[in-house]
């Protein structure tokens, strides 16, 4: 983090969406994708200066607004809807092994003879999720009026930069010319670093060759410079990383809605720096975020 970004505190403003209450389960099962993201139907202060009952996206989104331009100099508020990359073929790996000998042994190799899992691609099952999400969005634009992110951002690992790209490329936002789809690259937003080769991403010219409609961050390395072979990252750390994303999106991005394609990992970190409720996100699926930045 810059000294120029600000300092934000972060708060997951709750009641708006099912996923928000916490599960009474201490082991949950994967959350997956909600018809309607699931928003809650609740009275919205604000909506053109009453109370009204709707539970629809257009009164959410006149909401959002409504926070927005009555919060004052110091809050900021943001939509974040938050996907898991599709299945990777270290997930695969993984679930064939298990996870103690998937953490010993398999995660600190590059693949097994048959399979490589470094810098993990999508398996055929993860792109046919990435797809379905993009049928999602396009059903859900047209009859829910669920609003469209305005602005993506993607890890720099290979199966998220290509589920953001199958997940939304050729969804145009119903309200005039949309923005061109250019997803940014931000490292701050990858998975938890060092051991597994999984989380070892690839050079910043084969990202640039393999998506060329995305933005890659400014002083992004050609090589992996974080990444180490024997030291992992902790949670706090992690957070800490989600931290500084979170203050350079809140401080530079206008954008109320925006996108991000992230980890498991990377999901955790996020629910903790925003105090919502821990959810285990399956592969290729996503939740919405309303979170609350105040100075």
């Amino acid at each position: 983090m810059t000294a120029t970004t600000p300092q934000f505190t972060y708060t997951a403003v709750r009641g708006y969406f099912e996923q928000d209450e916490p599960t009474a389960n201490p082991d949950p099962v994967d959350a997956v994708t909600l018809p309607g993201l699931g928003l809650i139907q609740r009275l919205y202060e604000g909506d053109d200066g009453s109370d009204r009952k709707e539970g629809d996206w257009e009164a959410f989104a006149r909401h959002l607004d409504h926070l927005n331009r009555t919060g004052g100099d110091k809050v900021r508020y943001k939509l974040i809807y938050a996907t898991r990359h599709g299945e990777g073929y270290h997930n695969v790996k993984e679930a064939e092994v298990g996870k103690e000998a998937w953490e010993s042994y398999w995660a600190r190799l590059d693949g097994d003879g048959k399979t490589v899992w470094a810098d993990a691609d999508l398996t055929p099952k993860g792109r046919a999720q990435a797809l379905a999400m993009n049928a999602f969005w396009q059903e859900s634009a047209a009859k829910l009026k669920l609003p469209l992110p305005r602005r993506h951002y993607a890890s720099p690992h290979s199966r998220c930069l290509d589920t953001c790209q199958l997940a939304f490329t050729g969804i145009a936002l119903p309200e005039g010319q949309p923005p061109a789809f250019q997803p940014i690259v931000k490292e701050l937003i990858r998975e938890r670093m060092g051991i597994h080769t999984c989380d070892r991403r690839r050079t910043r010219t084969w990202i640039a060759e393999s998506h060329p409609g995305f933005v890659i961050e400014e002083g992004f390395a050609e090589r992996d410079e974080l990444w180490k072979p024997d030291i992992r990252e902790t949670l706090p750390e992690h957070a800490v990383r989600v931290r500084a994303f979170l203050g350079e999106l809140f401080a530079n991005d206008s954008e109320a809605i925006v996108s991000l394609t992230i980890h498991s990992g990377t999901l955790i970190a996020l629910f903790s720096v925003v105090g919502h409720p821990e959810l285990n996100v399956a592969p290729g699926n996503v939740v919405p975020l309303l979170i609350k930045a105040q100075l």
